[in-house]
């Protein structure tokens, strides 16, 4: 098994006990501009929200913005396709915004000097289901990885700069039960 997929299904095993049977449940693999795996985000919706798992690997040591897109759709180079962050509510950007971030906005992802990093993050602005807040609406959604750290104010983007990393969301079946 390669390593990448070895570290999806450690994911996915290690979830098992906290999410409920049934629960929504949606992945994206992350690739870099070259197509090479870089990672993925996990996420499972619970009471809670929609709790966020991300992992990554070769990405450049730092902070970077990490957000949900509007467009499940991630052409290289600039994966500019994945449209702006996910905002159906037409808020301003930022989690520090006074009126209410953009439903994709998410905390800054911290990678070390070993090149790997993870975030994980809960939000109730957003559903796996139906509604109006679904990332699964016509055109889907995207996590997108930035060069830069997200300063969670300035609009449209936290000034986070161009997109290093892409993954499209799918849905993913949650287990039956929670046994593991």
């Amino acid at each position: 098994m390669k390593p990448l997929s070895l570290l999806v299904a450690g994911l996915m095993l290690t979830g098992c006990a906290t999410m409920p049977a049934g629960s929504p449940q949606a992945t994206a693999e992350l690739k870099n501009a070259r197509g090479e795996a870089v990672g993925t985000a996990s996420l499972w919706e619970d009471a809670n929200g929609v709790r966020i798992a991300a992992r990554v690997q070769g990405i450049p040591a730092g902070r970077h913005g990490i957000h949900i897109h509007a467009v499940g759709k991630c052409d290289p180079p600039d994966f500019t396709t994945a449209g702006g962050h996910y905002n159906p509510e037409g808020k301003k950007h930022g989690l520090k915004s006074l009126v209410g971030s953009h439903a994709g906005d998410l905390p800054n992802l911290d990678v070390g000097t070993d090149r790997t990093g993870r975030l994980e993050y809960v939000t109730k602005l957003v559903t796996l289901g139906p509604g109006p807040t679904s990332l699964f609406d016509a055109d889907g959604s995207a996590v997108v990885i930035h060069a830069n750290p997200d300063d969670e104010m300035t609009d449209p983007t936290g000034n986070s700069g161009g997109r290093i990393a892409c993954g499209v969301l799918t849905r993913a079946v949650a287990p039956r039960s929670s046994s593991y």
